[in-house]
């Protein structure tokens, strides 16, 4: 399903700055004060300047159409979390008006959040692009993988992405996926090279001087596209409340029934039952980080609006997936062994 849709007013990339042309007489009101600053004074240096956001944001756009240029066939990793929407934003930008000229890829668990599938799927519509999913519960039903014993299926998503891949032939796939998160995510070049069999090795990554992005690779490899690299979780967050990017309800306060384990708030539902000596609690509360509803903790929190959101992300002292990803707690070096066997 491919088709050019017109975006909301909220999601349309804001059009360049136009210089003020207009003269005091046609300006509204009246007085000197109402002219556009004179080109070389520091009225028009301080109104030229880029904030952060807006270098953060060209960089991103940047490596978007590069990268994109120079791939055959790129795709986009989009599962509805926070990360790939402002990722999903910033590609529609890089190439509007028109549509975005590559699908989206979501690799998908089987134990991810209601709320989360179906405001993926109602962007996806909204945008008219073309979504390709992978299903981890396929492979467990033909016998090409097998349920782990702690029932988390995280680490099941790297074989369903690598077949996705060769079977669409993707040459490179964009993620959303950033240096601030996690010690192995730190360690990655913007590009990164994997090799014929999806692999990652972390001492042989690619210089990346000045700008310079290199996605060219050799037959049957490919590579992992990450703009979003040098932003931060407060960044992300920053970006999503001056663009008003919409995201799923699960990010803001709100009321669930959970459980506490390994010090984090799981939700009940058909894929987390609590244990025994685990009990049933109401709390308000939102989450970090999106991700299996078997492995991903929820914290107290009172944010309803992404100000307070703001508020709460500058105030905290760990990183989302730090404070509430269990996936991430099976060992200290468990992101990068399953970034190095092709995981993102």
């Amino acid at each position: 399903m491919s088709a050019t849709t017109t975006l909301p007013t909220r999601d349309r990339p804001a059009e360049p700055p136009r210089p003020d042309r207009r003269t005091q007489s046609d300006a509204p009101g009246t007085g000197a004060s109402r002219r556009a600053p004179e080109a070389g004074s520091a009225a028009y240096a301080s109104a030229r300047r880029l904030t952060q956001l807006d270098l953060l944001e060209s960089e991103s756009i940047l490596v978007i159409r590069e990268v994109a240029t120079e791939l055959e066939r790129p795709a986009l990793l989009f599962s509805g979390g926070k990360d790939s929407v402002v990722l999903l934003h910033l590609a529609a930008k890089a190439f509007w008006p028109a549509p975005l000229p590559f699908p989206a890829l979501h690799v998908d668990t089987g134990h991810n959040f209601p709320e989360v599938l179906d405001f993926r799927d109602a962007t996806v519509e909204r945008l008219g692009l073309r979504l390709e999913v992978a299903r981890v519960q396929d492979y467990l039903d033909d016998g090409r993988l097998r349920e782990r014993a702690d029932g988390t299926r995280n680490p099941l998503q790297t074989q369903p992405l690598l077949d996705a891949i060769a079977h669409h032939r993707f040459d490179g796939v964009f993620g959303g996926a950033r240096r601030d998160e996690e010690k192995a995510r730190a360690k990655e070049r913007v590009v990164s090279l994997r090799d014929e069999f999806g692999q990652w090795d972390p001492k042989n990554q690619r210089p990346e001087l000045w700008n310079l992005f290199n996605p060219r690779h050799r037959p049957g490899e490919h590579v992992r596209v990450f703009p979003l690299s040098n932003w931060t979780e407060l960044d992300v967050w920053r970006y999503i409340e001056r663009e008003e990017i919409e995201l799923p309800s699960l990010y803001y306060a709100h009321e669930r029934e959970v459980f506490r384990r390994d010090g984090m708030w799981l939700a009940d539902g058909p894929h987390s039952r609590p244990r025994a000596g685990e009990v049933f609690e109401t709390r308000r509360l939102s989450y970090r980080t999106v991700g299996d509803m078997s492995c991903t903790g929820a914290v107290e929190s009172s944010a309803a609006t992404v100000a307070d959101v703001v508020l709460e992300v500058a105030a905290s002292t760990l990183t989302e997936r730090g404070a509430t990803r269990a996936d991430d707690r099976i060992s200290e070096a468990a992101m990068e062994d399953r970034k190095k066997e092709g995981y993102f």
